[in-house]
């Protein structure tokens, strides 16, 4: 017969153990926590922790215990992202705009729980985190209706920051206006140029005159303190809540499928990617002015096998008519093959950037 006091003492002396394992793991997780504020990395990464829990269930002999250990470790897992969410409290994410821009929304669904800090333009944001007054930026990059963000392009050209993720952010246009005031009322609407631009269509339907502002959170405010029925904002549905408009008209962006790129921007660059992850690297080049140099550099990506998901050129501002080349290279760049096409690569241009890495969505 089992003396179940001498098994009682047994557990004992192993939740003793894994008393002082758990204090290992979570200093451990402390660390891992202070890495992700440090290069703008969000604290869940799905993807990385599926790996874990089937590689750690692997670990396990009994079939029979196998599962109810895969609990216990996503139990383990969900504390140590709570504790690493509290170190998250004191980071400082900067953004341009104010509260209810998109870039705040986009900021505030990456880092739920960092402190938001507002930036009158792209620049000053970038600099904050360049001067270490913020730990991170986010930053819009691209539109799928507008395309490029081109302050945002020239700064991650010129400064010295990384890019650690790269975020969708699925866009609703609005129409907002007093409350109180009717459609039917409203001559001219005031936006960002990329937000009038995503409603071209709609405003040219309703004939309205345009107003361009910073961003759109700041033509809300500006519609609330003018107190203009004639006038409305296009802008986030968060932000009528914020500044007690109404929303007028829903979803007039001309696109279904609006999104917006936002980037991480820090100043380390990470260098763990995950071996199941798939990833892309951002390079930002510049080739000799001559025939066939953008084709010779080109030809060395896929040469090696890579393939590009994104290609764009930007003027030099300090060359006429010359460009930099923004492109955004699939797969895995630590392999000696990436090695090898980044050193050949190299040859062909006047200037090569390496400017960082994200894991691609699932799309």
């Amino acid at each position: 017969m089992t003396d179940i006091s001498k098994e009682r003492e047994h557990i004992e002396e192993i939740d003793k153990k894994m008393a002082a394992l758990f204090e290992e793991r979570m200093k451990v997780a402390e660390n891992i926590g202070k890495y992700k504020i440090e290069h703008g990395l969000k604290i869940f990464d799905p993807t990385r922790e599926k790996e874990l829990l089937e590689k750690n269930g692997k670990n396990i002999s009994d079939i029979d215990l196998r599962p109810y250990y895969i609990m216990f470790m996503q139990s383990v897992m969900d504390i140590s992202k709570r504790y690493q969410h509290k170190l998250m409290e004191g980071a400082k994410v900067a953004y341009s705009g104010i509260e209810g821009a998109f870039a705040s929304i986009a900021a505030g669904k990456i880092f739920p729980d960092a402190n938001r800090v507002s930036f009158n333009s792209f620049k000053e944001a970038y600099n904050a985190v360049d001067a270490g007054t913020c730990d991170m930026a986010v930053l819009p990059i691209e539109n799928s209706s507008a395309g490029e963000v081109g302050q945002v392009m020239d700064l991650m050209y010129e400064g010295n920051l990384y890019i650690n993720g790269v975020y969708s952010l699925k866009v609703s246009q609005n129409l907002l206006g007093l409350k109180g005031s009717k459609l039917s009322d409203i001559k001219k609407v005031v936006s960002h140029p990329q937000a009038l631009e995503q409603c071209a269509d709609y405003i040219s339907d309703h004939d309205f005159t345009i107003e361009q502002a910073s961003n759109t959170a700041r033509a809300a405010k500006e519609v609330f303190d003018k107190g203009d029925k004639t006038v409305a904002a296009i802008a986030s549905r968060e932000t009528a809540e914020i500044y007690n408009l109404s929303v007028l008209d829903h979803d007039i962006n001309g696109a279904s499928t609006n999104t917006t790129r936002f980037a991480v921007f820090s100043k380390s660059r990470e260098s763990i990617v995950s071996s199941e992850n798939l990833s892309s690297y951002i390079l930002m080049f510049t080739v000799k002015n001559e025939a066939g140099g953008l084709a010779e550099a080109i030809s060395v990506i896929g040469k090696h096998g890579y393939s590009m998901r994104v290609l764009r050129s930007r003027p030099l501002k300090n060359a006429a008519f010359q460009y930099y080349f923004y492109v955004e290279v699939e797969g895995k760049l630590s392999s000696k093959e990436g090695a090898d096409m980044l050193k050949e690569l190299d040859r062909h241009c006047i200037t090569l950037k390496v400017l960082g890495s994200y894991a691609i969505e699932n799309e």
